[in-house]
């Protein structure tokens, strides 16, 4: 048995530095289905999940759903230490007069260093060095993770907590606009669009990097990232259909490069794409409504309405299947539309 366990051995310590290598080290997005670190993060998230939605009230739930983030870094390490020291082990089974017990002890003695036990042969000295060097790299990638995963974290909030201001909280984009008409701010909606463009391109490309990212939620009440994200992506379609003037640049530049950051993060997560807006006909004929009373020239609900569905249709379907895969409270218009912001606030 001692050649199968040393096969068996070689292949989990490869597999494993190459999940290492493509969840830290590689900086694009990978799939691949032989990893394992995704698939277990997706199927703890699912059982996380349903033990958080029967946590009342919803301020406990949300503190409960919103651990998971953190909590699947620290589960990630933990995975890769063990997949290591059962991998050396297996191979010192192989290599080393010893059984499994003393072989895994020894396996976790040299990847942590600490050197409290030692090989007897050549070729178990020679595995143990290796490992030894591969527990320092593992230490300094997971570091390495850690600054960069936090450093994305914080980078996402501080504009979905500006956002606040002008889109309310739970933010919508038809706020967005009313607040720009109401303090006469035409120049901070296209800096808006222009701001959000930024914050798009840098989520593509750190959320797919490092996808155990999703879940990490939005730290204030009736905050969420997508909401905000959401609500921003709402009003550049606004602008671009229905309303007569506007920044329809910087609503242009914007929508482009949001669409695509909901295309990738649906493709890597492989929702399915669906064929409603996720608004009724009426519900845009309000919007113009509000836009009328605020101050805004708009056309008509029929001229409106076809393109504006269409729009929605190329990034509201998936945004909104991510969020109620994250179980995300909703905001006007995306999600779970029985929503009713801040009902129990008063309770909690």
């Amino acid at each position: 048995m001692r050649p199968v366990l040393l096969a068996l051995g070689i292949f989990i310590v490869v597999a494993t530095a190459y999940d290492l290598f493509q969840s830290v080290v590689l900086p694009r997005p990978a799939i691949g289905r032989v990893r394992l670190s995704p698939q277990v993060i997706h199927w703890c998230w699912l059982l996380w999940r349903a033990a958080g939605r029967r946590i009342e009230p919803a301020r406990r739930r949300e503190a409960a759903l919103g651990a998971f983030g953190p909590l699947a870094v620290l589960l990630l390490l933990v995975l890769w230490v063990a997949a290591l020291v059962l991998g050396y082990g297996l191979v010192l089974v192989g290599v080393e007069p010893l059984t499994f017990g003393p072989a895994l002890y020894l396996s976790a003695s040299s990847l942590f260093t600490i050197g409290l036990a030692s090989a007897a042969t050549g070729a178990g000295r020679a595995v143990t060095s290796v490992e030894a060097a591969n527990g320092l790299g593992v230490i300094a990638l997971v570091v390495s993770l850690l600054f960069l995963l936090f450093g994305a974290f914080e980078r996402r909030e501080v504009q979905v907590i500006d956002l606040d201001t002008s889109a309310g909280a739970p933010p919508s984009g038809i706020a967005l606009l009313e607040t720009c008409a109401e303090f006469a701010m035409p120049g901070h909606l296209a800096q808006t669009f222009a701001a959000w463009r930024t914050w798009a391109a840098q989520v593509l490309e750190s959320h797919l990097a490092f996808p155990v990212l999703v879940y990490f939620r939005s730290s204030h009440d009736n905050e969420a990232w997508l909401n905000s994200f959401g609500a921003v992506m709402d009003a550049a379609n606004l602008v671009l259909t229905a309303m007569e003037d506007g920044p329809r640049g910087e609503a242009t530049m914007f929508y482009k490069v949001g669409r695509h950051l909901v295309a990738d993060i649906g493709y890597y997560f492989r929702f399915k794409r669906m064929r409603q807006p996720g608004m009724e006909k009426w519900e845009l004929g309000q919007v113009l409504d509000r836009l009328r009373a605020a101050g805004y020239a708009s056309r008509t609900l029929e001229q409106t309405w076809p393109e504006f569905a269409a729009r929605r249709l190329q990034y509201m379907p998936l945004l909104d299947h991510l969020s109620r895969y994250l179980a995300i409270p909703p905001a006007p218009w995306i999600g779970d539309r029985s929503y009713l912001p801040h009902q129990d606030a008063a309770a909690q």
